[in-house]
């Protein structure tokens, strides 16, 4: 049975709303000389988590929190068994989002998870002064890129009119279909997310400046990576 993520690593890439990456590249080209900014989403651009909402829009609201407690559970357990470090010394949060999404996502079509992704879109409460760092930088000619641990799948509807460049963001694998419950290609948080940008800067660049906004710790290692950086 043949795999199909929604995008990832290693395969054509797709511009951040899932339209082939082609469109406006002349415009990204121009400013690429200009230097490009990276925000990180939750809790930077946005006030909250986004990832519970959605759930909730796709499984429901009591389903979604008490998936959330056992895959706590769960995560806590292994961390206690692995003296402290999680499933073998990798990011207990990680692992409880591992879990959350296969109780949650697991079996669900992806027409379904699309359409509740379409729900979400009155979700965000806007940090305003980000909000307009970013579009600071937009009028300065520069690249705009959204990197996130955020799902991939939602995004594109939260970002819907935002002059958003590229998009690095949490994959879903898709199976004939449906959700497997399982992210495609890693989480992207923290040192995995330091790594896309790292790569992003490689194979777009190179950029005359660089600008980054995140939170502590989560995004240090993304903003270690840029000129400028700015912690919310």
């Amino acid at each position: 049975m043949a795999v199909e993520p929604q995008d990832g690593d290693g395969r054509r890439r797709r511009g951040w709303d899932g339209r082939d990456g082609q469109d406006g590249m002349d415009g990204m080209r121009e400013r690429t000389a200009g230097g490009a900014a990276f925000f990180d989403f939750d809790g930077t651009l946005v006030r909250g988590d986004s990832l519970l909402p959605f759930l909730s829009q796709t499984v429901g609201y009591r389903r979604a929190r008490l998936s959330l407690v056992q895959a706590i559970r769960a995560g806590f357990l292994l961390r206690r068994r692995d003296g402290g470090r999680g499933d073998g010394g990798r990011d207990v949060r990680t692992t409880i989002k591992e879990v959350l999404l296969a109780l949650t996502l697991k079996g669900v079509p992806l027409a379904e998870a699309q359409a509740a992704a379409e729900r979400l879109a009155g979700w965000p409460r806007w940090n305003a002064r980000i909000r307009g760092e970013l579009d600071r930088h937009r009028d300065a000619g520069r690249r705009i890129v959204v990197a996130t641990g955020a799902l991939a799948i939602y995004m594109p509807v939260l970002l819907r009119g935002l002059p958003v460049d590229h998009l690095l963001a949490t994959e879903l694998e898709v199976e004939d279909g449906v959700l497997t419950g399982r992210m495609a290609g890693g989480n992207c948080v923290r040192a995995s997310k330091a790594e896309r940008v790292a790569r992003y800067l490689a194979e777009h660049g190179p950029f005359g400046e660089t600008w980054g906004y995140g939170n502590r710790p989560s995004d240090l290692a993304m903003l270690d990576l840029l000129h400028n950086r700015t912690i919310v």
